[in-house]
């Protein structure tokens, strides 16, 4: 983010009237594309960790009800974010564990089944324990 906004402030620069007393940089193209890839990349870290930040919140006591009203979104589609995400975690192990993993494949079904479970939670329902494994 911090690389973002260097590049934003060269690009409003730009704005500063040709006589500006301050020395400054103004930014061109290249600053433009920084924006642009560097966005992308803080979006798409977002958006794989909602799935795990959903099931935080659930855990931690939020009600789908709140877990949707902070995205803006419906209980639904919140939930759809978090069973997209849980099924694909569950299809990672299931087809990149080894033999001699260090963690058998039954206690991942288990996480997978207890996420499963936080999905079919009524909206506004807090877990019991208010903590997460």
């Amino acid at each position: 983010m911090e690389k973002r906004v260097k590049h934003v402030d060269r690009l409003m620069n730009r704005t500063l009237p040709a006589d500006f007393p301050d020395p400054v940089e103004r930014g061109g193209a290249d600053d433009v594309l920084a924006v642009l890839a560097l966005s992308e990349s803080i979006r798409r870290d977002l958006t794989a960790r909602r799935g795990g930040d959903i099931r935080e919140a659930i855990l931690l006591g939020a009600t789908w009800a709140e877990v949707a009203a902070a995205m803006d979104t419906t209980p639904d589609e919140a939930r759809a974010v978090l069973r997209d995400w849980t099924d694909r975690q569950h299809s990672l192990i299931q087809t990149g564990a080894a033999p001699d993993e260090a963690q058998p494949r039954g206690v991942e079904e288990d996480r997978h089944a207890a996420v499963l479970a936080l999905i079919e939670m009524a909206d506004g329902r807090r877990t019991e324990t208010g903590s997460h494994d």
